[in-house]
């Protein structure tokens, strides 16, 4: 792992600005797990991914349907929330077979609440949202295993 990038994001719209530059660079097969209080700016991210893959269709947190798939933009984008979930539920969710391609199409792989995983992929993105004020956050963004992520994209 290199040293996290930490971007400051002053408000919604620079969060989800981060997301539709995610959305339209990173490759089929990546896997971002996300973590951050509530409030924090988990959804509206992946908004923007969904925005930047050229997904029309409203995107949600979907912490009562768990895992929502959003197949029509660039490539697939699977939205994970783990909110609710014990880990025995977690498990039987199989999200492995997301990110390994196993019976589902390569695509974007997003989690939310990814702290709750009991084991997670060899190669990833994690984005940590964290609070500065009412409306300003951090996002501290960190590659580990192989994934590479280039730093031109951020600026």
């Amino acid at each position: 792992m290199r040293e996290p990038i930490v971007l400051p994001l002053t408000n919604a719209a620079a969060t989800r600005s981060l997301g539709i530059k995610l959305g339209r660079c990173l490759p089929a097969g990546s896997t971002i797990l996300l973590e951050g209080d509530l409030g924090s700016g988990k959804t509206t991210l992946v908004q923007g991914i969904g925005a930047g893959l050229g997904i029309n269709e409203p995107i949600q947190s979907p912490t009562f349907t768990l895992i929502s798939e959003y197949l029509e933009g660039r490539i697939p984008l699977y939205h994970f929330d783990l909110y609710r979930l014990e880990p025995t539920e977690i498990t039987e969710l199989q999200p492995e077979i997301y990110w390994e391609g196993i019976e589902f199409a390569p695509g974007i792989v997003a989690i939310e609440w990814a702290e709750k995983l009991d084991y997670k992929p060899l190669d990833y993105l994690q984005i940590r949202l964290m609070h500065r004020s009412d409306r300003d956050r951090l996002a501290e963004i960190s590659c580990f295993g192989d994934f590479q992520l280039d730093d031109a994209f951020i600026t």
